[in-house]
């Protein structure tokens, strides 16, 4: 089963990051949204939905949450539960998006397990620093994540940016196309996700798919975001460098005498 949001839903959570978004530029957006999402009783995919695309927009505008929460804000039990779980939510999301894994890995350790048992995001969020640290043992915990989610797609992205970041892990690429393959439509309409399959194929040597997808990715990039567009345009560069040293070898062995 894939989580399908309700529209009424998720118009009421749209209204809640937007009223965060505009106040931005304040110290006061995090706990506005916090108490809007309680408002909602906003389960853990709502609370993820929002909280991972305003606490990026807030980094873009350089009032990071990492400034205006604490870590106490992760680990205190004592707020109201949907409360915590955005500030949770909140917080870990800025630790992954300024990859920060040993101190997002060490925040968790403090979360009890019951927590993570009911909010696979951050579960997917502890899987991640463990990926983007390269340890295997991040591959059991992606595991459980993905059959607790049931395809929601903010948790299978937080796995995706961890395997990518994970240089190191065993069968790395086919794993990133397995995940990209969990998607709605396979990621082919996502920009970060064909972001993600173009590195894959890149590193399989599959250059000509490589370019392909991250020349869609490019054109299905929204404007106004020109840090991601120059991931995406990096990612293009080293394609193609990889694409044009993999035809000179083979024409280099194709001319040498046996």
């Amino acid at each position: 089963m894939t989580y399908a949001p309700d529209v009424e839903r998720a118009e009421a959570l749209s209204r809640a990051a937007s009223a965060a978004i505009e106040e931005i530029a304040g110290s006061a957006w995090p706990g506005r949204l916090a108490e809007a999402l309680r408002e909602l009783d906003a389960t853990w995919q709502e609370s993820a939905d929002a909280c991972a695309d305003v606490a990026w927009r807030a980094r873009a505008a350089g009032n990071s949450v990492l400034g205006l929460l604490t870590p106490e804000h992760v680990t205190d039990s004592g707020a109201d539960p949907v409360i915590w779980q955005a500030y949770r939510h909140l917080y870990l999301s800025a630790l992954r998006f300024d990859f920060r894994c040993r101190t997002l890995e060490s925040l968790m350790h403090k979360v009890p397990v019951s927590v993570m048992n009911e909010d696979p995001y951050s579960e997917a969020l502890y899987a991640f620093s463990r990926l983007g640290q390269s340890r295997s043992d991040g591959l059991a915990v992606m595991e459980r994540v993905l059959v607790a989610s049931s395809g929601h797609p903010k948790t299978v992205h937080v796995l995706l940016h961890g395997v990518w970041l994970g240089s190191l892990l065993p069968g790395r690429a086919p794993l990133l196309l397995a995940l990209v393959g969990l998607l709605p439509e396979g990621g082919l309409n996502d920009p970060i996700a064909l972001f993600r399959m173009a590195s894959a194929r890149r590193s399989l040597g599959q250059y000509p798919e490589a370019l392909t997808a991250i020349g869609h990715a490019l054109d299905l990039l929204p404007p106004g975001d020109p840090a991601v567009q120059a991931d995406l345009v990096r990612e293009h560069a080293l394609i193609t460098t990889a694409y044009d040293l993999s035809k000179r070898a083979r024409a280099s062995r194709d001319t040498t005498p046996s």
